[in-house]
């Protein structure tokens, strides 16, 4: 879009400078500048929109990659959380056969 934008702006500047009837040939002088100029500021203009355009590339690129980390991260803490939860449900059963094992010995013999 930025593109298209440059493009009619230097091309409304290119027509502004070409369409202008020189009065006398000293006149002539300065349009071929002014001409010049134009196509000076559109090639300036130009780069500087391929240079946006490389950047805003180079940043989704960024954000890309961020989401694929952000999506390793996620799954990494999925799985740490997995291994949290089965360990904390061992340690509770350990804990409620040790509790058993207790409360078996302590019951009186017949």
């Amino acid at each position: 879009m930025k593109k298209v934008i440059a493009t009619l702006i230097a091309g409304l500047f290119a027509t502004a400078a070409f369409a202008q009837t020189p009065a006398a040939p000293a006149a002539l002088v300065p349009a071929k500048a002014e001409a010049a100029h134009t196509k000076a500021v559109a090639k300036a203009e130009a780069k500087e929109t391929k240079a946006v355009v490389k950047a805003d590339a180079k940043e989704a690129a960024v954000a890309a990659d961020a989401k694929a980390d952000v999506a390793s991260a996620k799954a990494d803490a999925k799985v740490t959380k997995a291994k949290a939860h089965h360990k904390a449900k061992k340690a509770k059963l350990a804990a409620d056969e040790a509790k058993a094992a207790e409360a078996i010995p302590a019951t009186p013999a017949k």
